[in-house]
């Protein structure tokens, strides 16, 4: 077998520079477990979180923080946003209830009373409120009070 090879370069010829080859282009780098890492950390902490309030009790804790009575600092002098209609001593739950400015169009009901302290039984007969009513007013009674607990009731009028 035969071999061809370039005579050595002789000292009087100029010798070109060695060529310079560029790099390769570099691969992009994945980084996708990263992402699949900080779900399943989150994953985590979030079925810790749901365990600890199964266990505990904490679910109603969590869901007040996320569904707050928006009632809950009502004094006389606030206002109230529309709320179901009921008439005579109906009763109706009231999930979306909240204090607005009472310049603002959704202002429905003027709180001209508080009264704190009070258990279902005593909230349901609104006599609690009877001296906050004048003659002729209509007078409604808007109550948060948790079963087997105290709470408080508000005294309401309609706003005109």
């Amino acid at each position: 077998m035969s071999e061809q090879v370039a005579p050595p370069p002789t000292s009087d010829a100029p010798q070109a520079p060695p060529a310079v080859q560029a790099p390769p282009p570099a691969e992009p780098e994945h980084r996708s477990g990263g992402k699949k890492k900080a779900f399943g950390i989150i994953g985590a902490v979030v079925v810790f979180l749901v365990v600890l309030g199964l266990k505990f009790g904490l679910g109603s804790v969590l869901g007040n923080v996320f569904n707050a009575d928006e009632t809950a600092d009502a004094k006389a002098g606030d206002c109230i946003a529309e709320l179901p209609e009921v008439t005579g001593t109906a009763q109706e739950e009231v999930d979306s209830a909240k204090v607005v400015a009472c310049t603002d169009t959704d202002a429905a009901y003027n709180v001209v009373g508080r009264v704190d302290g009070q258990t279902e039984a005593q909230a349901r007969s609104g006599e609690a409120c009877n001296t906050f009513f004048k003659e002729g007013d209509e007078g409604y009674v808007f109550y948060s009070i948790k079963p087997g607990s105290t709470g408080y009731l508000l005294c309401l009028t309609k706003k005109v």
